[in-house]
């Protein structure tokens, strides 16, 4: 599978990077002069390439491409003739501009998917709005369910769900379905990604949960950390726990190792939750992993991201792969071996310009 990529930043490198795992051939198609923009942003790795960018781009090949151009935009549709993808990340409007709408792009190549994604998708009044994931998770409904209850403001989570759920990984799954699609009926289609609108489905449950019941405030609902049971306790040596025993099994497994029986009755109990507190402190974090890790009472230490290669469960899943001198997270560890996997490191802007023209069959005649 042939895909050009014209994205920057984080959802759309993402997305592309899960199809690039899944064996495409990813095309990143940069701007002359600078290129995407997370190539220059600290921390960089030895090459002086920025460390997410290394991560996001691994395993692709770059060519430099102005659009602003009549001949950059006669060689973008040179190569969309041969593409079978094309994934986009500008604000509504601006391929348009450009003379290189999605909607011409379909019509002139019918078998060609191209997915846009954006922050609030190309209809309706905010189309052309700017934002970033902050903004998306606020209009989506999302942020207003993050931090403690009655804690003002909601809390910032430390990853960026509307760009990865929303964004990348609502695009990988349109675009999986529309070559399914294609298959079948031998056509493209245009794709609308909107990173708010993918937020928002991380409401699906409160939604139901609602019913008949009218809104649900944030700390209303069992998994919010306000219960005992569920929540995150922090440990002596500043690490931290976290407790999910939300089954009685669970809860009680968890009671009876500390000797205290008489909290079972109080699970939802939220006075309880001081005394826990109290008494996760006692302890480091592998104290307690070492008393709750045997039980099965749903009890995990909270991981930092330098830590995740070392833990047994995640080095026996072979979920890293070595790209260079860099070890990466790899993102289909369920469906790929790493054996398969492509190994090529971030490319450096335009690097493959050649390979690319040579391999899509285009020569710089038909850019000119």
């Amino acid at each position: 599978m042939r895909v050009l990529d014209l994205t920057r930043l984080l959802p759309g490198p993402l997305a592309t990077l899960l199809l690039a795992d899944l064996g495409a051939d990813i095309v990143k198609v940069e701007e002359p002069g600078g290129g995407d923009f997370l190539r220059h942003l600290p921390p960089l790795t030895s090459d002086g390439t920025g460390g997410m960018f290394a991560a996001l781009n691994r395993g692709k090949r770059s060519i430099e491409i102005d659009l602003k151009s009549a001949e950059g935009a006669r060689l973008l549709r040179a190569l969309c003739a041969k593409a079978d993808v094309l994934v986009e990340g500008f604000r509504p409007g601006v391929l348009e501009r450009l003379g290189l709408s999605p909607q011409m792009l379909l019509e002139e190549f019918p078998r060609l998917i191209v997915c846009s994604i954006s922050g609030f998708g190309q209809t309706g009044p905010w189309r052309e709005r700017a934002g970033h994931d902050i903004g998306y998770l606020a209009l989506s409904g999302a942020l207003a369910r993050c931090g403690a209850d009655g804690l003002l403001p909601p809390q910032l989570p430390g990853v960026q769900i509307a760009d990865v759920m929303g964004g990348a990984q609502s695009a990988a799954i349109g675009i999986l379905a529309a070559l399914l699609e294609r298959a079948q009926t031998g056509r493209g289609r245009l794709l609308d990604i909107s990173m708010t609108e993918g937020a928002m489905g991380a409401l699906l449950p409160y939604f139901g949960a609602q019913t008949g019941h009218g809104p649900q405030a944030r700390g209303d609902d069992m998994l919010s950390g306000s219960h005992p049971f569920y929540r995150v306790y922090a440990c002596s040596d500043g690490r931290a726990m976290a407790l999910g025993a939300l089954e009685p099994k669970f809860w009680q497994r968890f009671c009876d190792a500390l000797a205290h029986p008489e909290w079972v009755a109080r699970q939802f109990d939220r006075t309880l939750s001081a005394e826990l507190d109290a008494l996760f402190l006692s302890r480091t974090r592998d104290d307690w992993c070492a008393v709750l890790g045997p039980l099965d009472c749903c009890a995990e230490p909270v991981l930092e991201a330098h830590e995740l290669s070392a833990h047994p469960q995640h080095a026996a899943r072979d979920l890293f792969v070595d790209v260079g001198p860099l070890k990466m997270l790899r993102t289909q560890p369920a469906l790929v071996q790493a054996a398969h996997l492509p190994r090529r490191s971030a490319p450096q802007p335009g690097a493959q310009r050649e390979e690319i023209l040579r391999d899509y069959g285009v020569t710089e005649s038909d850019c000119g």
